[in-house]
């Protein structure tokens, strides 16, 4: 028996019959509540180490982003009718994702809207982006930019989608994020393999479903944070009237009750994710704070991050935030940027709008990369920044865009990416993918991809995923 390393000679006789009652479940879980793994065997040798995911929830405009269509120009105020795309209705692609779309609401709309910021060249490879994002175009010779993504929810529940892989109707299923817990476990026994940072979108567009774990298991989903070193779990404060060692007597009695427990109640995941989070609890309130203060860091990266500028410092502090829990071993970090309003949904004024968000994230993400790249950190780091779709051509409210699913912008960087290439297309006027079209799941694809996980090898008994659900990994940008 100890040659497997099921026994341990500090378990009680209670234990060892309890266990041995139950045959091997027993002794399993009383391994399992005792074992201090911190990590699992990748499936073949990984590029990256961890991913650092930034997500703009409401729908950035990818024509005013990273796919300027300066024929939106020449075509502004003309019906689609008017202009070389007039088939592209017809299209069966289009086609089948308007099946989707809900009536009354999102619909394409004819008359098209022109751009409403300039755009250049940019980077030392010259890739054309709006002048809203001045700073991460001039990083596009690190990144590879992927300008034909499309998904099939028309309405916010592409938020989830995207996490996920499948309709807002299929219900909560495990996020990206959760299947890089599942497969790799953590690189730090003191803080989450899965930190979420930001405010999470609304319920209606999955809530925390989108960094939750579905059918893995409560201890796979996304732990939130908040950027305040003194209080950044707020959830798992003791108190201010509790004193740390009367906290640890209190957990040391829990762990005994639910080890208790965990033997006369094997299989029950609920438990498994209780006794697991009391421990990291305790262990996080004091690496958490440490994670999150970033005045030991230096004025210029600081500024590097915009901390120095009002527009910019929030945001900015959660990049630095991010960059730190990363390099301290957290697996996923998942960056929310847009809030519960989904900010980023610009239906009426999109010029106003778009010009003000991007003046909060543009210097920021930059900057991470820049500080990543500077550290030795982005060869290991996979950067990735998304959002859940593009926005139509056509004008909506005179001033805005409608939401758009056919055909917009995702970019990677370091781990083991490509830098400075783009990849895929959409047409003259942004309006369907037309070059190397990507459903959301190639994008999950080539993270797990990087990180050295197969998703076809990750399938749990009972839960067959189907075949959308695994995407191809994007070959092209892998370096």
């Amino acid at each position: 028996m100890s040659k497997t390393g099921l026994c341990s000679s500090h378990r009680t006789r209670r234990h060892f019959l309890a266990d041995t009652s139950m045959g091997l479940t027993g002794l399993a879980l009383g391994t399992l509540l005792r074992r201090n793994a911190l990590g699992k065997e990748p499936h073949f040798a990984p590029k990256a180490k961890r991913v650092i995911w930034l997500f703009m929830l409401g729908g950035v405009s990818h024509v005013e982003s990273f796919d300027p269509k300066p024929d939106l120009n020449k075509y502004a105020g003309k019906q689609l009718s008017e202009t070389p795309m007039k088939d592209v209705l017809s299209n069966a692609f289009v086609k089948e994702n308007l099946k989707a779309f809900v009536p009354g609401q999102h619909q394409i709309k004819m008359t098209l809207y022109p751009m409403q910021t300039g755009f250049r060249k940019r980077g030392k490879n010259g890739v054309e982006v709006s002048d809203w994002f001045p700073n991460m175009g001039d990083m596009m010779h690190e990144v590879s930019l992927i300008r034909s993504v499309w998904t099939t929810d028309n309405d916010h529940g592409a938020i989830l989608q995207f996490h996920t892989g499948r309709h807002i109707f299929d219900g909560y299923l495990p996020t990206l994020g959760s299947w890089a817990h599942y497969g790799l476990g953590s690189l730090n026994e003191n803080l989450p393999a899965f930190v979420v940072l930001g405010q999470p979108p609304g319920d209606c567009c999955g809530g925390v479903g989108t960094h939750g774990s579905g059918y893995l298991g409560p201890e796979h989903a996304g732990v939130r944070l908040e950027v305040d070193p003194k209080n950044p779990l707020p959830f798992a404060s003791p108190g201010s009237g509790v004193y740390r060692e009367e906290q640890q007597r209190e957990f040391e009695f829990l762990n005994k009750l639910n080890g208790m427990s965990g033997v006369e109640y094997p299989s029950d995941p609920a438990l498994k994710a209780r006794i697991k989070s009391y421990e990291l609890a305790y262990r996080m309130q004091m690496a958490a704070p440490e994670a999150i203060d970033y005045k030991p860091e230096s004025e210029g990266v600081k500024k590097l991050y915009g901390i120095d500028q009002e527009v910019t410092k929030p945001f900015g502090e959660v990049c630095l935030a991010a960059r730190r829990l990363s390099e301290r071993g957290v697996r996923f970090v998942q960056v929310y940027h847009g809030g519960s309003g989904n900010a980023w949904d610009a239906h009426k004024d999109l010029k106003k709008n778009h010009t003000d968000l991007a003046a909060q994230t543009d210097k920021p993400v930059a900057g991470l990369l820049q500080d990543l790249k500077q550290r030795g950190l982005l060869d290991e780091t996979l950067v990735v920044w998304a959002t859940e779709f593009g926005r139509t051509p056509g004008a909506e409210q005179s001033n805005g865009r409608d939401h758009h699913p056919f055909g917009f912008s995702v970019w990677m960087a370091g781990g083991g990416i490509k830098a400075g290439e783009v990849h895929g297309a959409t047409d003259e006027i942004g309006f369907h993918a037309v070059e190397h079209r990507h459903y959301v799941t190639d994008i999950h694809a080539t993270v797990l991809h990087q990180l050295g996980l197969d998703p076809k090898r990750l399938d749990i008994p009972g839960r067959k995923r189907i075949e959308i659900d695994y995407g191809t990994p994007i070959k092209e940008i892998i370096a």
